[in-house]
């Protein structure tokens, strides 16, 4: 199973759902596709199985269950995929498309692939390639501690 998370901002991100929907059509993706979608749980999907906003032992249980994890850039969502030991595809909400206040999710993306934590991509059209890479990606072990959360945040916040 595929776990994809949209988080919990305010805002929809369909682009992403569309994708999903046109990769498994395509028979890129065949396992079974769920989606913790938050505020874009009006999409309609014969392929997806779609749950509005769950609670934290739920999403637990979903990331504990899942494959791997596709996840918009938000550090909680991408932080939960690590701490489990998911291999995680992020990819960035957009101020341009509505559904994010500004652009703060590329960067953050950015900096946790540069570190070698996940695949981060910078557009919907770019997961079938990630999707291709997943397999054989092997995601740098992630520590969860201050120190090494402050280093990722000061990295961001310099640039």
């Amino acid at each position: 199973m595929i776990l994809v998370t949209l988080g919990t901002q305010d805002k929809k991100f369909t682009r992403l759902l569309e994708e999903l929907d046109r990769l498994i059509d395509k028979k890129v993706i065949k396992e079974k596709v769920i989606v913790q979608a938050g505020y874009s749980k009006d999409y309609q999907s014969k392929n997806l199985e779609i749950l509005d906003l769950i609670s934290k032992d739920e999403f637990e249980d979903l990331v504990r269950n899942a494959n791997f994890i596709i996840t918009h850039g938000g550090v909680g969502s991408i932080l939960t995929g690590l701490k489990f030991e998911k291999k995680v595809i992020a990819v960035p909400r957009y101020k341009k498309y509505k559904e994010h206040v500004n652009d703060h999710q590329v960067q953050i993306i950015n900096n946790f692939n540069d570190e070698g934590y996940i695949i981060g991509i910078e557009s919907v059209s770019s997961l079938e390639d990630a999707l291709n890479k997943i397999s054989d990606f092997k995601p740098k072990k992630y520590c969860s501690n201050k120190k090494n959360m402050l280093k990722l945040m000061k990295k961001l916040i310099d640039e």
